[in-house]
């Protein structure tokens, strides 16, 4: 017999359609392998065009203002294919990361077939997301842009048009990491190009004029200081949470519950795919596959549903639950 915890009744009330698995639509059927993931977000889409632009603005900068018009070819050449090469490492990890399923949850599978499949005994529990009707695994949430819950999601990044989930961490760091890379490459070109104009005719130092040279040279070195303090910021959070093992989420709500950590170099070669190797850095090469999730997957295990009763309740925790419900088995 299924029976529902107390502290869940407000929800019932509430919402009574989404606690019976029978009103969950069958999942669809899985697409073909290699299935392109794309989030129909305008705003996401938007800002993907504009990471795009700017970094097709600092290549158009960095070749035609500074590299093509100097006098040193030696210098041209080495930093002309260092900069395009950190470019398109940088916009290839952009796509991976945006085009990657992050983790989704199957769709719609809580349903009471799929529930009573599980054969729950005393003392596991199910959590269901009332938003997409999908039964939810450990450490999964739901993103409202993606409608979708995902598995390890650390947040969503409008700049990728996705969320940064288990299956597409590593491209997302390679992200950040190439774009302050090359965000610091540009700044100290731009740094060197101004000292040798100061020295030079500014009229020999470029194919423009001085004032479209100088305007150009100051919009780049804007645009490389912003995106190397954030990016560089971003990945710096990234790394801490590979190695904590603690998504982003996980920190904001701030959870007080036991839960067993993986060491940080297990993590880190979980997330980035085995020993340390060249394809750590390689935005073409996949992490580690994730196992499938198996029936103990799905269900999560609590001391009793009286200690789940008297457990005080946070803001945090309230939050959560007007977003999960639980279906506990007491007896068969």
């Amino acid at each position: 017999m299924m029976l529902i915890p107390t502290h869940h009744f407000r929800d019932i009330e509430r919402k009574p359609e989404y606690l019976q698995p029978e009103k969950c639509v069958p999942p669809p059927h899985p697409g073909p392998v290699g299935t392109m993931w794309f989030i129909r977000d305008g705003c996401g889409i938007a800002c993907a065009i504009v990471t795009w632009f700017l970094v097709l603005y600092a290549e158009f900068v960095v070749l035609f203002v500074m590299l093509i018009p100097s006098r040193d070819y030696v210098y041209s050449v080495i930093n002309g294919i260092v900069f395009n090469l950190l470019a398109f490492l940088a916009l290839a990890s952009h796509c991976r990361a945006m085009l990657t399923d992050p983790g989704a949850v199957p769709k719609g599978n809580a349903t009471k077939e799929f529930i009573e499949s599980l054969q729950l005994k005393p003392g596991q529990v199910v959590y269901k997301c009332p938003k997409c009707c999908s039964i939810k695994p450990d450490r999964a949430h739901h993103c409202s842009v993606c409608k979708r819950c995902i598995r390890k999601m650390d947040h969503h990044c409008p700049w990728v048009n996705n969320c940064v989930g288990e299956n597409n961490q590593k491209y997302f760091v390679l992200f950040t990491m190439y774009i302050a890379l090359i965000s610091l490459h540009a700044l100290i070109m731009v740094g060197f190009h101004f000292l040798h104009c100061f020295e030079e005719d500014w009229t020999k130092c470029s194919s423009f004029s001085p004032p479209t040279t100088v305007i150009l040279l100051i919009l780049l070195c804007f645009e490389g200081l912003l995106f190397l303090i954030f990016t560089s910021v971003m990945f710096g959070t990234q790394v801490h949470s590979i190695c904590t093992d603690e998504t982003g989420i996980e920190r904001l709500k701030r959870k007080h519950q036991p839960r067993e950590r993986r060491a940080s170099w297990k993590s880190v070669k979980e997330t980035f795919g085995g020993d340390f190797s060249p394809n750590w850095f390689n935005p073409f090469s996949r992490p580690c596959d994730p196992e499938p999730l198996s029936d103990r997957d799905w269900v999560r295990q609590v001391a009793s549903l009286s200690d789940m009763d008297n457990t005080e309740t946070t803001e945090e925790q309230s939050e959560e639950r007007k977003d999960e419900d639980s279906v506990e088995v007491i007896d068969e």
